[in-house]
């Protein structure tokens, strides 16, 4: 039987908490007190995190003055969370790791944060600065090691120092081109005390980085020339690559392709900045983008790059690469202008900003009628194309199938491989910031727990995560994460028991040499699942895929769906590697 408790006593025990708090609260506060209170500052409202010795003044601080903290299963998970938080949120995402191996186990995701151009601020433990440079335990110089994949990183030296370097650390990753800052905090420094008077006087200092003054306004010289440009054009050419997302400028580019009846393809990254079933919509563009959109740009006389940095997956041969096209690249970052193609027009400019400028004008648009009908009669005579099979589900008929449950609303996520690309096929998206895919690096383990950072961001939306069966076993411990907080997250494993794009390159290109790409032993995906406390479904045939999708996805609960699809399905079109976009292979004309 439970002891009764008087009120009393209660009351006296109430009392002592309360004084104790204010026993804390009165201390004077040390440097992972006030690191805590800095983000708070900077209106942070989730931080994603994985605790060890380095750290716990910190995760003590957080205790104290709490932030929501989200414990992932491993340090990978707990970047790639905050990837796909601050990808549709468009804002930084957070996170902390321990010293030594806590450190290098996010060394994956700062590169693909860097080279995606996503914002997120990491703070990493460091053994105390007297034992720096020693080869203490758990020491590893993460300043050296992601100096090259940072905009720039931080080793704290000074306790008062910290309000300005996280105040200094959130503007550079969220302003010019977006990216991952570092923060690293040796564990002497966060328990150091703060000097509070100090902190006062220095507090409403404004941020003053003289060798950090990104443009966003465009010249207006540069302007006029793009007008004339495009007022001459036959054949003209909008790519919107990220860097419309990034710049919240959706509606402008609407509005300005709409104006002038300018046809517009994407990038991968670029999905979403145009309503995917727009008239002037002709798809993505490049190695497995639609034959149209690689059409238009070899045969284009004037391509306005907007916010893409023209890397090899969309190009092709450069040298080859949109031979009769004058371009115009507008782009925040300066050092992407020419980089890859030669630039005729450059525009160093926030891409919002840049499209507010061409709106502003009223000019005489091209006269490109007959242009749009040959891309129009292009984009009907050679779509994207599958064959059924009568014995094997088929990739393509899954997010078909999705896409028309979802009414093309949900966030998307994806991991590497076969079935990101038909997700980007087939998976029309109607919104911006809908879209979160490894595009650079090209980072199996990504999707899933990008979709857990995203469904935290957006709560109320239904968040859908393509993954392979070989991406998801390399982050799916994540899953805890699923039953703990409630999130109603969708995985559907494209499961072909095979590393899909791996081996379609050994069946094109390596004589059907199948090394290592296949995959005969798996897990039971469903009990897997329900060992975390997770529903499963399982699809084997195509009869029973609509059922089982429809209440899977239209449940108010997180879900795992193994998708049981044809092995030897391939992704088409392509445009092997190194090739001109002219040598795609695998169009059906109809």
């Amino acid at each position: 039987m439970a002891a009764n408790v008087s009120t009393s006593e209660k009351t006296t025990d109430a009392n002592a908490t309360a004084q104790t708090l204010a026993e804390v609260n009165n201390k004077p506060r040390n440097g992972a007190d006030v690191l805590i209170q800095a983000l708070h500052d900077q209106d942070v409202d989730i931080v994603f995190g994985y605790p060890g010795g380095a750290v716990l003044h910190l995760y003590d601080a957080m205790y104290k003055n709490p932030i929501r903290h989200i414990l992932t299963r491993h340090e990978q998970g707990a970047i790639h969370a905050a990837e796909g938080y601050a990808r549709v949120l468009n804002k930084p995402g957070v996170v902390i790791a321990t010293s030594g191996p806590g450190a290098t186990n996010l060394v994956t995701g700062i590169a693909d944060a860097m080279i995606d151009s996503i914002p997120l601020v990491i703070f990493t433990g460091q053994v105390a600065t007297d034992v720096i440079g020693s080869d203490a335990f758990q020491e590893a110089d993460i300043m050296g090691i992601t100096t090259p994949i940072t905009k720039h990183n931080y080793q704290v030296q000074d306790v008062n120092d910290i309000p300005r370097i996280v105040k200094e650390a959130f503007h550079i990753a969220n302003s010019g081109r977006k990216g991952p800052v570092l923060i690293d905090f040796p564990k002497n420094i966060s328990a150091t005390i703060f000097e509070e008077a100090l902190a006062e006087a220095k507090k409403e200092e404004e941020i003053y980085l003289p060798g950090y003054q990104p443009n966003t306004k465009p010249n207006y010289l540069q302007i006029q020339k793009a007008i004339q440009a495009i007022t001459e054009a036959k054949k003209p050419l909008v790519l919107a690559g990220a860097g419309v997302l990034f710049a919240d400028a959706r509606q402008e580019l609407t509005e300005f392709v709409e104006k002038y009846k300018l046809p517009v393809i994407n990038t991968l990254l670029g999905l979403g900045s145009i309503h995917g079933q727009h008239e002037l919509f002709f798809g993505m563009a490049g190695m497995h983008g639609a034959a149209v959109a690689n059409d238009a740009i070899q045969k284009s006389d004037l391509i306005i790059n907007i916010g893409a940095r023209f890397d090899d997956r969309l190009t092709g041969d450069t040298k080859l690469f949109a031979p009769n096209a004058k371009i115009v690249h507008i782009d925040i970052d300066p050092a992407e202008i020419g980089k890859n193609i030669p630039t005729d027009i450059p525009i160093v400019a926030d891409a919002k900003e840049a499209l507010k400028a061409l709106l502003k004008k009223d000019f005489q648009g091209p006269d490109a009628a007959e242009w749009l009908d040959y891309l129009y009669a292009k984009q009907t005579d050679c779509p994207y194309w599958y064959n059924e099979d009568q014995n094997e589900i088929l990739p393509q008929q899954i997010i078909e199938m999705v896409h028309s449950i979802t009414s093309g609303d949900a966030v998307v996520t994806t991991d590497v491989g076969q079935h990101q690309m038909w997700a980007a096929q087939y998976y029309k998206l109607n919104h911006d910031h809908q879209w979160v895919t490894s595009g650079g690096l090209g980072t199996m383990g990504f999707g899933f727990p990008a979709a857990i950072g995203a469904q935290f961001a957006k709560p109320d939306k239904k968040v859908i995560s393509f993954v392979g069966d070989a991406g998801f076993q390399m982050t799916l411990q994540e899953l805890a994460l699923l039953n703990e907080f409630k999130l109603p997250v969708k995985i559907v494993i494209i499961n072909n028991g095979a590393l899909g794009m791996v081996r379609q390159w050994q069946e094109l290109f390596y004589d059907c040499r199948y090394s290592q790409s296949l995959m005969p032993i798996q897990p039971d995906f469903v009990k897997l699942a329900e060992a975390y406390g997770v529903k499963g479904y399982r699809i084997n045939t195509l009869d029973e895929a609509q059922g089982i999708l429809e209440e899977a996805i239209n449940s108010d609960e997180p879900v795992v769906i193994d998708a049981r699809v044809k092995q030897l399905e391939n992704v088409y079109p392509m445009v092997p590697a190194g090739k001109s976009l002219d040598d795609i292979v695998g169009v059906k004309k109809f």
